[in-house]
């Protein structure tokens, strides 16, 4: 059954920084922080956490429904998702704004300083997830990152609308305070963070991962730790899910939501919550050793799952 996707379309530009960012800047002088890198190399791709999503999600047999908003510009990102055969009934076109942007340079150690400008998404609040009586095939959904007020208003809506779904705050996770954090907690069925994340949502809300784990509400919580894999939390109990050796180290962008995608196909189809993150691990896998956070090829990543 669909899965309703709701998060950010956008382009992203890349870059790459042949040195490591440590060695640039000097931890003492941050408060007067001036500092260019020297980017040899740069692509503009199609991303954005939803779009990255349903790019894995369809590639692997999933049905995504993407919630989300394009901007003037976005006509052949709209003709490429629907090429794939992904529902974009949901998709909104602004008429005045750019579709949002993202500017990405990666250091040789994978490390990432990202920049984010908005545009259309700043009004994906005003796409509502539909009712039941519209929309009764979704069977599932997630909040990925996308602008603030649409990520409180989608929450809120597929909870009303009883559609469970995963709470993936990403980059956006600083724009909610400790008593808005909590209130999500409380209407999720799953969580879905790095490492980094975690430590952040523990500080904001007092709930490590094994104690949001514990709410009534939570089926499980998952921590994805990059190249060592990921835990998986599920009623106070975690169990370290091992990660999987790449072919090439080649790009990051685009990792954690391959990883999201996987979870939100097993999750459809019943499976335990560390099943799906092993199949996250394997196409996170998958997705760096190639550039771009749409170009890879997921043919056969289902096998011996």
């Amino acid at each position: 059954m669909p899965a309703l996707i709701c998060g950010s379309l956008a382009f992203d530009t890349i870059t790459t920084f042949p040195g490591r960012f440590a060695e640039q800047i000097m931890p003492d002088q941050v408060h007067i922080l001036n500092v260019s890198f020297l980017v040899p190399t740069l692509r503009r791709e199609w991303g954005g956490c939803a779009g990255n999503i349903a790019y894995n999600l369809q590639a692997i047999g999933g049905q995504p429904v993407i919630l989300a908003a394009l901007g003037v510009d976005g006509g052949e990102y709209l003709a490429r998702v629907a090429s794939w055969g992904a529902d974009t009934s949901l998709i909104h076109r602004d008429p005045a704004l750019h579709t949002a942007q993202c500017h990405i340079t990666t250091d040789r150690d994978n490390n990432q300083i990202a920049a984010f400008h908005p545009g259309a998404m700043s009004h994906a609040h005003h796409i509502e997830v539909p009712p039941k009586s519209a929309r009764a095939d979704l069977a599932i959904g997630i909040i990925a990152p996308d602008g603030r007020d649409a990520m409180w208003q989608h929450a809120q809506q597929m909870h009303a609308q009883h559609i469970p779904f995963i709470f993936d705050p990403g980059q956006q996770l600083p724009q909610f305070n400790g008593e808005e954090h909590k209130a999500m907690l409380g209407i999720a069925s799953w969580v879905a963070v790095n490492d980094y994340e975690a430590k952040m949502l523990e500080e904001r809300t007092g709930e490590d991962p094994q104690a949001i784990s514990r709410r009534a509400n939570i089926q499980g919580v998952v921590v994805t730790l990059a190249e060592h894999g990921c835990d998986v939390w599920v009623k106070g109990e975690c169990t370290r899910v091992p990660g999987v050796k790449a072919a090439e180290l080649l790009d990051p962008t685009g990792c954690g939501d391959a990883f999201r995608a996987a979870l939100l196909y097993g999750l459809e189809k019943g499976w335990p919550l560390a099943r799906c993150a092993a199949l996250g691990n394997r196409l996170g896998a998958t997705k760096i050793a190639s550039k771009g956070p749409q170009n890879h090829s997921l043919q056969g990543v289902l096998e011996g799952i």
